[in-house]
């Protein structure tokens, strides 16, 4: 079984400036808890016991809200609050760990994954991307089944979703001799970055979700520096696609790019009308807005 995934978070979060000036981009909120919590839970909820956070010096709040904050919580104990206490202690269940260790440099996904090797150690596992949020449909959520069909096939899984023929050339699509249903996966060819319309192998773009065997590390560390003299992930897929087969993983789910401030705005509304307290409400003040 999978049980630990890598979170990169090290990264400066340009795209989401000026907030992530002295935000870490990952602890932005979307409705009522920061945009990393999600991605935790949705690696929980696929089996993971072990969050690997690859951060930066600037990101040590990330870490603490993972933490406990016994302050908080016998504050909130004494003000009999025990709705905000139950709240903020049952963010992490018991038996999941969350550790961290730093990425000196900006060198690159690649060279982030890299950074949690000896954490990892001879296992397989997960990595996901802290700028996108994955909404479950199905009560399995995808990066349950990815790791399912990981340990029927011991095949690497990159998740995949189709995006409109015309916007191929905005992400890395992945070259498949067949188009896969959605949760299923077929051999993957390999990957394109950005490729012109005409020339797409298809319209599966990646979307930030890995599963890994253990070997990736070797390669990684093989890995010459490549776009953006950064060492790339897609790099020692490539390398590994040599000797093994990977497979892409076409998700169900819906994705929300979070490090992009339109698609985390889409993020707050989609999670916002679905939110268990404040839904009805914001549902109201959506169609008042749009009158």
């Amino acid at each position: 079984m999978i049980k630990k995934a890598i979170l990169p978070v090290a990264g400066l979060g340009t795209r989401f400036l000026p907030a992530s000036k002295s935000i870490p981009k990952e602890m932005v909120t979307v409705v009522d808890r920061p945009a990393i919590e999600y991605v935790v839970k949705e690696a929980i909820a696929a089996g993971i016991e072990q969050i690997i956070l690859v951060t930066h010096s600037s990101k040590t709040s990330i870490e603490n809200y993972f933490d406990r904050n016994f302050e908080l919580e016998t504050s909130l104990e004494q003000k009999k609050k025990f709705d905000l206490l139950k709240e903020i202690t049952e963010i992490l269940p018991a038996h999941v760990t969350v550790v961290s260790v730093r990425q000196a440099q900006p060198l690159g996904l690649g060279h982030a994954v890299l950074c949690a090797k000896d954490l990892v150690g001879n296992d397989a596992f997960a990595v996901l991307l802290p700028d996108v949020l994955v909404k479950d449909t199905n009560e399995k959520n995808d990066l349950s089944l990815m790791i399912q069909r990981f340990q029927q096939t011991q095949s690497a899984q990159i998740m995949v979703e189709a995006v409109p023929k015309h916007l191929v050339d905005q992400y890395g699509i992945v070259d498949v001799a067949t188009l896969p249903a959605e949760g299923e996966s077929v051999t993957m060819q390999g990957i394109v970055e950005k490729p012109d319309v005409a020339d797409a192998p298809s319209n599966l773009s990646v979307v930030g979700r890995y599963i890994l065997p253990a070997k990736i590390m070797q390669l990684l560390q093989q890995t010459p520096k490549g776009a953006g003299n950064e060492i790339q992930l897609t790099d020692a897929i490539a390398l590994l696609q040599h000797t093994e087969q990977v497979e892409a993983y076409r998700m169900k789910g819906q994705t929300f790019d979070c490090g992009n401030k339109l698609g985390y705005l889409k993020a707050v509304l989609h999670y916002g009308v679905a939110h268990p307290t404040l839904g009805t409400e914001f549902k109201a003040l959506i169609q008042e807005l749009a009158l």
